[in-house]
């Protein structure tokens, strides 16, 4: 009743490592090791096509008792040759298999092979929010506009329900234009069929749904609560499942929502944590100081430095736990970092007097000092204000200038015409 026995056995462990289970697997981790790769790899939701065939052969042999039983003593080619009641032929279409396991599972269009849907595109929007939503967490109503299947004719386009098939493509929805292009050159271009636009289908004008025209689907505004989360990033995505365009025998696609953080003209985030800049003046550098800064979420904050602390340029502080909320934990925060600016007096503010008392007080200053014959030695020099941002303009200005005079009098002298 087997057939022919195999000379010797084929390779019995194959299926074994495409689901990724020991030879001792039971029914039930067979199963759940098939689901969980046959979802990953199914072609409707972007995976491999072989992969989810080679997947649904896998199980097909090992769920059999009778068919595992001779793979394990004679391997694939046993199976292939006939034994155990059929040929190579015996395996079932993968989609069958998922769909009669799962039927219906994850939105993947069921049934047979010819039958199974397509899904429809994303619709992606962007979101533009501000620091102070991701810090407080906001919700936004939008509106939006999106093709729904009519409901009086549930997508079938017309009254009876029943479409025929064009005859313009013969149902296939493109149809072959061929046209002559020179002398003995002819040219072939597949183009979609204008009669049924496509759809390899036809209503006649009577039959036609009289809410849709026939089209199968209706224009509906649908209003989205859109909820920004604690601690969401910029480019993080909000997806609304199956919201998209609606359309006949197909699978309805998501919208996205992608976040993008608008500018803040205090606060700058990167990652969890919070930068803020603060400019003090040179006295409040030496002396202290103590200022209120207003946070994202309306809290006033009193910042001041020690008793006896000295802030340089360019010098960091770290607030703890008044950064960002992490997402997915609000209660957990990053940092604030403030960066100092030290802001020095004008030239020409502090007299001779007063810089003698800060002498004083201030470290004394670095180096040894020059004795009269050092100076005598020295030729003196008068330092000149400057703005740099200027000088440098203008010399790139100059440089351009003398190239462009370079160029000119390599070319020569220009030759004119002589006017009658």
């Amino acid at each position: 009743m087997f057939g022919r026995m195999p000379r010797k056995s084929s390779n019995n462990t194959k299926y074994y490592e495409v689901l990724g289970v020991s030879k001792t697997a039971s029914q039930d981790e067979l199963k759940k090791a098939y689901r969980k790769a046959a979802i990953k790899n199914h072609p409707d939701k972007g995976g491999d096509p072989e992969k989810f065939k080679e997947l649904s052969q896998a199980y097909d042999v090992l769920s059999d008792p009778e068919k595992r039983e001779i793979y394990d003593q004679y391997g694939e080619d046993a199976l292939k040759e006939g034994m155990g009641g059929g040929g190579s032929s015996d395996f079932h279409s993968p989609f069958d298999i998922f769909e009669q396991l799962f039927p219906g599972s994850s939105g993947f269009g069921g049934g047979s092979r010819g039958r199974r849907q397509k899904r429809g595109e994303d619709v992606v929007h962007t979101m533009k929010v501000s620091l102070e939503d991701l810090y407080n967490g906001t919700t936004k109503k939008l509106s939006l506009s999106r093709s729904a299947l009519c409901s009086k004719c549930k997508g079938k386009g017309s009254k009876s329900g029943a479409s025929g098939t064009c005859h313009g493509c013969r149902g296939a929805g493109m149809r072959t234009i061929t046209r002559q292009i020179g002398p003995g050159m002819i040219q072939q271009m597949n183009t979609v069929c204008p009669e049924c636009k496509g759809s390899g289908e036809i209503i006649s004008d009577k039959d036609k749904c009289p809410s849709c025209k026939g089209s199968k689907v209706v224009q509906e505004k649908k209003v989205l609560e859109v909820h920004v989360e604690k601690g969401m990033q910029h480019s993080q995505k909000i997806v609304f499942q199956g919201q998209a365009d609606e359309a006949p025998d197909t699978v309805t696609g998501d919208i996205v929502f992608v976040l993008q953080l608008k500018d803040h003209p205090k606060f700058k985030r990167k990652y969890d944590d919070l930068y803020v800049e603060h400019t003090i003046s040179l006295t409040e550098a030496l002396c202290g100081f103590q200022f209120v800064l207003t946070h994202l979420d309306g809290r006033q904050l009193l910042i001041k430095s020690n008793p006896g602390e000295v802030i340089k340029p360019g010098q960091h502080k770290a607030i703890n736990d008044e950064g960002m909320p992490q997402h997915g934990r609000p209660f957990m925060k990053g940092r604030l970092f403030v960066e100092f600016n030290v802001e020095f007096p004008e030239p020409g503010v502090l007299s001779t007097a007063q810089c003698r008392s800060l002498e004083k007080i201030l470290p004394p200053k670095p180096g040894s000092q020059l004795s009269d014959m050092e100076l005598d030695q020295c030729e003196e020099t008068t330092l000149h204000d400057v703005n740099i941002e200027e000088e440098m303009r203008r010399r790139q200005q100059q440089r351009r200038q003398e190239a462009y005079d370079e160029d000119e009098e390599e070319a020569g002298p220009r030759v004119q015409c002589a006017q009658q």
